[in-house]
């Protein structure tokens, strides 16, 4: 844990203001959900709240399936992070956070499908992978995440069976999520 230097006081109603700099460093927007935890050693610790993170096993299968069934590599991710990937190496990809494109795709709550007249989308930072497909996962009316199918090539194309495969395992998602 890294010391900000930044001291807030608590006011009357229990409250406590994130300096917008920590706000936008840790990509916690309004409204978002934090997890309070604490320690033995009286520190109170805020963690951002992910509905996927509760589920990556699930979310390793549902990435495994998509995979195993469209032959082209699989990610999940949650607001920040990604969670699950199949049909890429787990080392160089669990835990990297989004690119800043697929936090905007995110925030204006749209699917990106890659065609010859769409721009191309590097959905995960300092990597060489290329959004094929990218669907939302929204669950209450809040984007939680996203599935995706991803490639090397920065020219290849979806099979409209690839296309439906995921937004079919993306509405089992949400339905899984919402239930919980």
């Amino acid at each position: 844990m890294k010391a900000t230097g930044i001291v807030r006081r608590i006011d009357d109603l229990g409250r406590v203001v994130i300096p917008k700099e920590i706000r936008r460093t840790m990509r916690i927007r309004e409204g978002e959900p934090l997890e309070i935890y604490t320690t033995a050693e009286n520190e109170v610790i805020f963690k951002k709240y992910s509905p996927l993170g509760e589920i990556v096993t699930i979310a390793a299968g549902y990435a495994e399936v998509i995979q195993k069934v469209t032959g082209v590599p699989a990610i999940v991710c949650d607001r920040d992070h990604v969670v699950a990937v199949s049909g890429l190496p787990k080392k160089e990809l669990l835990e990297r956070r989004i690119s800043s494109s697929l936090d905007d795709m995110l925030n204006q709550r749209k699917t990106y499908v890659k065609t010859n007249e769409e721009k191309n989308l590097n959905p995960i930072e300092g990597t060489g992978y290329y959004a094929l497909i990218c669907q939302s996962v929204i669950v209450d009316g809040d984007v939680v995440g996203a599935i995706m199918l991803v490639s090397e090539d920065p020219d290849a194309q979806l099979e409209e069976n690839q296309v439906k495969l995921t937004e079919v395992c993306t509405m089992l998602m949400v339905r899984q999520l919402s239930e919980n």
